[in-house]
């Protein structure tokens, strides 16, 4: 008889798992509590599925916090592969300005539907609005959503690419975590969300608006530019999300800003100088200073320092911004935390339970977004997909 495996959760990393798979004579069921796959991979492709990035291996790998534990992988599977595996789903692809690189379509939807198709044909087979509520040994517990029945199922391995608790609408509710010990996971944390400050009233007349080409950071060795939205809660930005890891490790939370780059501190000096000519709104103006980086100035900085430019210029190119923490981690975009690494083999199966393998953002790994998240969470569903075949031809 065929050896059965199951595979709960039809994401991206548990679909890459069942490609894997579907190379050899296994039965293969992935079940899947929505009713369809992939939804917050396509959520992610609804403004241009920005699936990996083209910088070189050694800069790539450094965007995650656990790059030793991921890199083989990584490299295996890398920017150049992705393309490649797109290309024979008849998906072209390219980089863009930014080194990120996406469907020439931009959208996610053509791309799942030719990967679920081939996966179909392989004969791999899908259970929609069946829910796993638990695993016993080598049997999976499941409930069929719309009979409203249980049932419980045998199989020779089990793959769990659940996801991680963000966007949990979407499927990823954290419900597996029942399943393990305690000792195996590390908490989850929201990752790649906006970050809360209260303003004052002053501040809502420039809500939604960016702070553009700024430059921010926590530690001084490591700036970074960008744009940076001001929201009713706080920041938000891409500028943002990659510097949560650094944000997270504060004992109190605060982020510095450079808001005129371009300017060093005595040019800066010398066009705040006063004039009885110009207004203080018009001064600022032509400084560089437009609506949103002046209410910012006169939300944080002493009314005081105002009109002194020495102290006001060295402000704007070090401006401290207290914060309260993330937004909540239901609308983070991913999660730090989960199944950690040393409880796991180098195949990704539970040392505890070697017929169970994980995968994807349930893992213990971080990183920001820009194609990173998709990239290995592609990568770490391949790899759980051989260790299941190692660890059934190795039985």
């Amino acid at each position: 008889m065929k050896k059965r495996i199951a595979i709960i959760g039809a994401g991206p990393a548990g679909l890459m798992a069942a490609e894997v798979l579907s190379q050899w004579d296994y039965d293969v069921h992935v079940y899947e509590q929505k009713p369809s796959a992939a939804r917050k991979f396509l959520m992610a492709g609804k403004t241009g599925l920005n699936i990996s990035h083209a910088e070189p291996f050694e800069q790539f790998i450094q965007r995650y916090d656990r790059a030793d534990w991921l890199a083989d992988w990584i490299r295996r599977w890398d920017a150049t592969w992705i393309q490649n595996w797109m290309r024979g789903l008849g998906i072209e692809s390219y980089v863009g300005s930014s080194g990120r690189i996406f469907p020439v379509e931009m959208k996610a939807a053509p791309l799942l539907r030719a990967w679920l198709k081939r996966l179909t044909e392989q004969g791999i087979q899908f259970h929609y609005r069946h829910a796993c509520l638990g695993i016993q040994a080598n049997t999976v517990k499941i409930q069929d959503l719309v009979q409203q029945r249980e049932f419980s199922e045998d199989f020779d391995a089990i793959v769990l690419a659940c996801g991680a608790v963000s966007w949990p609408q979407l499927g990823s509710d954290g419900q597996w975590q029942q399943w393990l010990d305690a000792d195996q996971l590390n908490p989850f944390q929201a990752s790649n969300a906006g970050i809360e400050r209260e303003w004052s009233t002053f501040m809502q007349a420039v809500f939604g608006q960016p702070l553009k080409r700024v430059v921010a950071w926590v530690d001084v060795k490591e700036k970074s530019q960008g744009d940076i939205v001001i929201t009713h809660y706080g920041l938000e930005s891409g500028l943002i999300y990659k510097l949560g890891r650094a944000l997270r490790q504060q004992s109190e939370m605060q982020l510095m800003l450079d808001l005129l780059p371009e300017l060093s501190h005595a040019q800066l000096v010398q066009k705040l100088q006063p004039s009885k000519k110009q207004s203080l709104s018009n001064l600022w103006r032509k400084a560089g200073l437009d609506a949103a980086k002046a209410s910012l100035v006169r939300e944080l900085i002493p009314k005081a320092d105002w009109h002194d430019p020495e102290k006001l210029a060295q402000q704007i190119k070090q401006l401290r911004i207290e914060l309260k923490g993330f937004r909540p981690i239901e609308e983070a975009i991913s999660c730090a935390g989960g199944v950690k690494r040393e409880v796991l083999t180098a195949h990704l199966q539970l040392q505890q339970q070697p017929q169970i393998f994980c995968c994807g953002e349930m893992l213990d790994w971080d990183a920001p977004t820009g194609g990173y998240l998709l990239t290995a969470c592609f990568a770490t569903g391949r790899a759980a997909g051989e260790g299941v075949h190692e660890y059934l031809i190795s039985r």
